[in-house]
């Protein structure tokens, strides 16, 4: 539930109706269809949001062992519930004979191929806990396969099928009530070191890898693979199974793991690869010595190789993530991406164990590339306006892979890996893509105060006229180090932000990967910077245009967007008219001793603000939006959510009673059950809502009478 604290009162009618039959056909069948979903009405092809939280969001993509068939996850979203349901579907290598596999009220997860094809694993939260099902391609034969006390959080079955890998949650920390049992409902938390909390959770639990035998269809003594060892396996608060690997004879597994707790926990990132012997039990350290993120070991096909990405530099978590293969008869290791100067985001080994396809962002396009080892080659394969991810294999010719954009929420598509041809296979939301009209996405080059050219996207109205004049809106990346590429989000939606009638300016400001690590570095210790100064040069240049009001500028972000708009607000010389932040660090100093991971505050804010003798962080320290206050003169609001353990909720609070003891228009809207994020439907929802409603009362004001619902 969420609590809005303002001069006026929130006003807004059940937009949710049934537009059944509405929607033009697609000759591709979308789940939406499948399962007889009803969608909002979309008036004028324009986007609300009810029909943003209408769209299917396709999840995990699995090829079948014969190349033939594709199993995925798509959720939808019950706005009256207030969930997720995720589905698993399964349809030919072409997009053809789609259906559905799963009908249930709890979610299904983490789908694989098990048997050689001839069955489907997946997680399913029916009965309360996440358990191992299996069901026939076909869709029948649905049946549970385990029942493990406190639940499965993954798996990953050996690849002769004789052996599992799973991943549970065992005890952290030593409870209150196991210090005290005649205390049962005592709700203290007794804390002796850093990292009892992260992200949105109190740290009581870890997840630890268990590998067991599976016999007669059913999974039996299973073993830790950490055990007594306090440590997590996979990573919090990301971590995935894509953070452990079976080599190709399942006598070896490769895990992820930083060995580090309490203080020393929270100042490393020194995480390494390991090799536990099944057979021996015996672990092994495979990348001692390299001290920054070694994560996502991949065996070769041929079992002589394992592939990784790895940081360079303990403590700092934005390094350029880099691949790595070492020969595991030589011990050898190879830099392979040691002449990109891009991140592997992620990346699969081609069937001839001799190189490996990538996934990177340049230019703030995300696109797949393929690899050499010997020779260190990179060549792009694809290349267009979009996002790829997920990359499989699906034959010696082709890949299957994820694509996204601006435009466009993800859909399956197959890519030619000769000619980077893509062809869309899902078609998930074609029946309602079909009815929107999309604002025009432009890529614009922009010359900054230092001379330098910074990528920046435009996002038109729909229906955009030249003749016209509209207001905008100032975007702000979070991270820092995170790029505006061609994302689609379901918060910072741009063609959501359009559609209500505003340009939108999304910088690629400096500290943003995917171009080169020069501009990507220079965020650290320089908080409140240049930066600051690409901002200005983006939203100058834009209003400058005849079609944009300079008189009607808004500016909103989160995270360290959100640190963006509160910085900008005391600094910006009334070029903007009306401020939004949402999870935005508001004082830097506060800052450095609420949050978590503390390796993250070193590196970034330069170290601690008591350090005096520490040129740079007595800069960033400088530079902290609580002290500009004093030149705040904009209007205000800000967003927070109360389960949010990296920025504290306090932090926004902070801003907002700043705000009002200036007598500056604010309002704030509390969310005490999210956390960094939305996560909600009808949280979010309201999100969009108060987002709309704010903006147009100070930039759009002729749409107000149709918000407050008065027209």
């Amino acid at each position: 539930m969420a609590v809005l604290i303002s001069a006026g009162l929130l006003s807004c009618t059940n937009l949710n109706q049934d537009n059944k039959g509405k929607a033009e056909k697609s000759s591709k069948q979308s789940m939406g269809e499948i399962i007889g979903k009803s969608y909002p009405v979309i008036k004028d092809g324009i986007m609300t949001p009810e029909v943003l939280y209408s769209f299917g969001r396709i999840g995990s993509v699995n090829v079948s062992p014969d190349f033939k068939k594709i199993l995925y996850q798509v959720s939808y979203v019950s706005i009256d519930q207030n969930k997720l349901n995720a589905e698993l579907v399964i349809m030919n290598m072409d997009g053809s004979g789609k259906k559905q596999l799963t009908k249930t009220n709890s979610s299904e997860s983490d789908p694989q191929w098990v048997s050689n094809g001839k069955k489907i694993a997946f997680l399913s939260n029916e009965g309360g806990s996440s358990q191992i099902w299996t069901i026939n391609p076909d869709g029948g034969g649905m049946k549970k396969i385990t029942n493990e006390e406190g639940g499965i959080n993954g798996f990953l079955l050996s690849p002769n099928g004789t052996k599992i890998l799973l991943v549970k949650n065992v005890k952290g920390v030593q409870t209150t009530q196991d210090r005290y049992p005649d205390l049962p409902k005592a709700s203290g938390k007794i804390v002796d070191s850093l990292m009892y909390k992260h992200w949105d959770s109190w740290v009581t639990e870890v997840p630890h890898p268990f590998v067991a035998d599976v016999k007669d269809g059913k999974i039996v003594n299973a073993i830790d693979i950490l055990e007594g060892e306090p440590f997590e396996s996979p990573m919090l608060p990301f971590g995935g199974m894509e953070q452990f690997d079976w080599s190709p004879n399942g006598k070896t597994i490769a895990y992820t793991c930083r060995k580090k707790t309490g203080k020393e926990y929270s100042l490393s990132t020194n995480s390494d690869i390991y090799f536990y012997d099944v057979e021996t039990g015996k672990t092994t350290n495979m990348t001692q010595g390299m001290m920054g993120y070694d994560v996502n070991p991949q065996f070769s096909p041929d079992g002589k190789y394992i592939a990784w990405q790895s940081m360079e530099r303990d403590g700092y978590e934005s390094d350029k993530n880099r691949l790595f293969v070492m020969n595991l008869a030589t011990k050898e290791k190879t830099y392979v991406t040691e002449n990109f100067d891009y991140n592997t985001d992620s990346f699969i080994w081609k069937p001839n164990s001799k190189g490996l396809f990538i996934v990177s962002g340049v230019h703030a396009k995300v696109q797949i590339f393929s690899t050499d080892v010997a020779s260190k080659t990179i060549k792009p394969i694809t290349e267009g306006v979009h996002d790829y991810a997920s990359v499989a294999l699906a034959g010696n010719d082709k890949l299957v892979a994820k694509r996204h954009s601006m435009s466009k929420p993800d859909e399956i598509y197959s890519v030619d890996i000769a000619t980077g041809k893509a062809v869309e296979l899902s078609f998930e939301n074609k029946h309602i893509l079909d009815q929107l009209t999309m604002g025009k996405v432009e890529e614009r080059w922009i010359e900054t105060t230092d001379g330098k050219q910074m990528l920046t996207w435009i996002i038109y109205p729909p229906n955009f006229d030249p003749a016209k004049v509209y207001p905008a809106l100032l975007y702000c990346e979070g991270g820092p180090q995170s790029t505006v590429s061609q994302f689609w989000s379901y918060r910072w939606n741009f063609q959501m932000m359009v559609a209500n009638g505003y340009i939108v300016v999304a910088p690629n400001r400096r500290g943003l990967p995917g171009f080169g690590q020069e501009w990507l570095e220079q965020i650290s210790g320089d908080y409140g910077g240049q930066n600051m100064k690409d901002y200005l040069s983006a939203i100058d240049k834009l209003a400058r245009e005849p079609y944009i009001d300079e008189n009607r500028l808004g500016c909103t972000g989160a995270s360290y967007g959100g640190f963006s708009v509160y910085w900008l607000a005391g600094n910006h010389n009334k070029r903007f008219k009306a401020f939004l932040s949402h999870a935005g660090i508001f004082n830097l100093e506060a800052q450095y001793l609420e949050t978590e991971e503390m390796w993250f505050a070193n590196w970034d804010m330069g170290g601690p603000y008591w350090d005096k003798a520490n040129a740079i962080a007595q800069n960033t320290f400088a530079n902290s939006p609580h002290r500009f206050v004093d030149k705040w003169d904009t209007p205000m609001m800000v967003t927070v959510g109360e389960l949010d353990y990296r920025i504290l909720a306090s932090q926004g609070m902070m801003a907002f009673n700043a705000a009002q003891l200036r007598d500056i228009p604010s309002r704030l809207l509390v969310f005490p059950d999210e956390n960094h994020w939305i996560t909600k439907p009808q949280n979010g929802i309201l999100w969009q809502r108060e987002f709309n409603r704010w903006f147009s009362e100070w930039l759009h004001p002729e749409n107000q009478s149709k918000i407050d619902g008065t027209e």
